[in-house]
């Protein structure tokens, strides 16, 4: 069964339209206000530098590389690509509507939007059938990797994002302090890329957790118990990076000896 042409340049439209509202967003900026300056407002402290910010430019090159691959005519009858299809529209619909909830302050609709996000990504993962079976390094890199990459990301930007709601609605956090709090969630991400690790062997995903963690420790310097366990965090991490890798590795080689 062939995928739909429709469905195949919609996906190229809606990529490029993604690109271009991300960097517009800033470069005009939206409603007058950048990314970064609505993220200062926020009294958390699960922040990286901002330089980290920059993985952006990895995920747009990630989103060409996928949109001219799929549409190329030999993956117009992979199955994978037809079951990413659909889910690729919301995604994208998703990330735009992230950005216009953020700069007009509608930050309640933004965490909707950013789980509806986060949800269509995992779906992709999913039927991509990341770290299960092997495909043709073309489909690796240009496919697997990229959506490693961008869940990755998203998967700490939801974190972020549910610590700025929090903030915005005033809960007191249990009564921990903010400190304590941003320690919490960043236990959590650990554990979160521990379960990648293990399951999919995707060190891609993992090493998002290690670049994002690093800007958080210097960003976050001056608040000992944040960076602290920050670092830890991202040296737990690349071991289980490299655990990751190796174990793919492993696999590969006993499929290619079957």
């Amino acid at each position: 069964m062939k995928r739909s042409m429709a469905l195949i340049w919609l996906n190229v439209i809606l990529a490029v339209g993604t690109i271009v509202m991300n960097i517009l967003a800033n470069a005009l900026p939206l409603n007058g206000q950048n990314t970064g300056e609505i993220s200062d407002r926020f009294n958390v402290l699960f922040v990286p530098a901002g330089y980290v910010f920059s993985i952006w430019g990895l995920i747009y090159i990630g989103l060409i590389a996928y949109v001219v691959f799929q549409a190329l005519p030999a993956q117009r009858s992979n199955p994978r690509l037809a079951r990413v299809d659909p889910l690729f529209v919301v995604a994208s619909v998703a990330n735009v509507a992230w950005l216009f909830f953020w700069h007009y302050n509608l930050f309640l609709l933004t965490l909707v939007a950013m789980l509806t996000l986060l949800a269509s990504l995992i779906g992709i993962y999913l039927a991509l059938g990341i770290g299960h079976g092997a495909v043709a390094s073309g489909e690796r890199w240009a496919v697997r990797v990229p959506f490693s990459i961008y869940l990755g990301w998203v998967s700490v930007a939801t974190i972020a994002n549910i610590t700025d709601v929090l903030d915005f609605v005033g809960w007191n956090g249990w009564g921990l302090e903010p400190a304590a709090w941003a320690a919490l969630m960043l236990a959590v991400g650990v554990v979160l890329a521990g379960l990648v690790a293990f399951t999919r062997r995707d060190a891609a995903y993992v090493l998002v957790f290690v670049w994002a963690y690093i800007g958080i420790a210097l960003k976050q310097s001056a608040t000992q118990l944040v960076a602290l366990v920050a670092w830890a965090a991202a040296v737990v991490l690349v071991i289980l990076a490299a655990a990751a890798a190796m174990g793919e590795q492993r696999r590969l080689r006993e499929a290619a000896g079957k």
